[in-house]
């Protein structure tokens, strides 16, 4: 990848976790500019603004109020804009068919929330290196952890 900054999207609900998000993908070794939102109708106003810096990666919670990440991620993929733009779906719950959904929605990756500081650097890193790689090569997949 020929950018030196990863720009990146989380939109959720919970501020704990995108201060958990955030903290962690400060200590990972590749360059990101991160924006939050705390809500799906803020994300989508942002990404529809003409103004806003076209993300590079968007991380979407899935139990958000007002609009919840299935209505986003469906949104994002009607987008012509977003539509190679990687999608990971961040999330507490892990269910089978739920997971099944977001692959045929579009999702890239699914990424279901550790619940130690460690393991999150980790996973978050390896999803960002799957948004470089996807640049390379054109395969999508959901992955859960």
């Amino acid at each position: 990848m020929s950018k030196n900054l990863l720009n990146v999207f989380l939109a959720d609900d919970d501020s704990d976790d995108r201060t958990f998000f955030s903290d962690a993908l400060r200590e990972i070794p590749i360059q990101t500019k991160i924006s939050e939102f705390n809500n799906g109708v803020d994300l989508m106003a942002s990404l529809l603004s003409n103004t806003a810096e076209k993300p590079d990666v968007i991380f979407l919670d899935l139990k958000m109020p007002m609009m919840d990440g299935f209505e986003c991620l469906a949104d994002i993929r009607d987008l012509e804009k977003y539509a190679d733009t990687p999608v990971i779906i961040y999330s507490t719950s892990y269910h089978p068919k739920e997971i099944t959904r977001l692959n045929e929605m579009g999702a890239s990756l699914y990424l279901q929330k550790p619940s130690s500081y460690n393991q999150l650097k980790t996973l978050l890193h390896k999803c960002l290196r799957y948004v470089n790689d996807s640049e390379k090569n054109e395969k999508e997949f959901v992955i859960s952890i």
